[in-house]
């Protein structure tokens, strides 16, 4: 069966990753390395983190949130700062636009899917991707009280793009994320080189995207 849709992940894939921030944080506050990974990967499952992503903490409620589970971890934390170094790296990756675009001209449907937060200035995805025309359709956690892996946001992306999970390929920065996809029959290709998995998809599509 003939792909008809490709589904991008934004922070890691389309834009910059996160994890960059939580490294230059550790960097620039003596912390060891590895500290804001560890806490942002347990903030994710159960924490403040999860809760900002489905949209149930206002900003202020997850920074006393997150600064109190870092207390909690053994150290302090300027979350406000965190949020930040998160936000002033927003620019997307011109090969990931270009491939995008070309998709498009093909006349195969696009998609973002993307566990983000509500907007206030500090945002991962900034509301202004709405108007650039490089997708179809946008599925936000903060928006719809889902967040990835949760099997019911990949079902809704799908059902808004008008797709079979068999005909769409989605791109994701972390495994965890793409098993659920790869589970429902999506076929899945994890970033970590955007250039390795910008050629991966030319081959799946057979189409030129760089």
């Amino acid at each position: 069966m003939a792909f008809r849709a490709v589904i991008f992940d934004l922070g890691g894939v389309v834009f910059p990753s996160p994890f960059e921030a939580f490294d230059a944080y550790d960097h620039g506050n003596d912390l060891k390395k590895g500290t804001m990974r560890s806490l942002i990967r347990t903030s994710s499952e159960t924490g403040a983190w999860a809760a900002l992503e489905r949209g149930e903490l206002s900003m202020d409620e997850f920074v006393a949130a997150l600064e109190a589970e870092a207390l909690a971890a053994g150290f302090q934390l300027d979350a406000r700062r965190l949020m930040g170094l998160i936000g002033s790296s927003l620019g997307p990756r011109p090969e990931m636009t270009r491939a995008i675009e070309r998709i498009r001209a093909s006349g195969l449907r696009t998609g973002a899917l993307t566990n983000n937060w509500a907007d206030d200035g500090t945002r991962s995805s900034p509301s202004g991707l709405r108007e650039t025309g490089l997708f179809d359709v946008i599925v936000e956690s903060a928006v719809e009280g889902l967040r990835k892996p949760d099997p019911r946001i990949y079902t809704l992306a799908l059902a808004r793009l008008n797709v079979l999970a068999s005909e769409t390929v989605y791109l994701d920065d972390l495994g965890m994320n793409l098993k659920p996809a790869r589970d429902m029959g999506i076929r899945t290709i994890k970033v970590v080189d955007p250039d390795v998995a910008l050629a991966e998809l030319e081959t799946i599509l057979d189409l030129v995207l760089r």
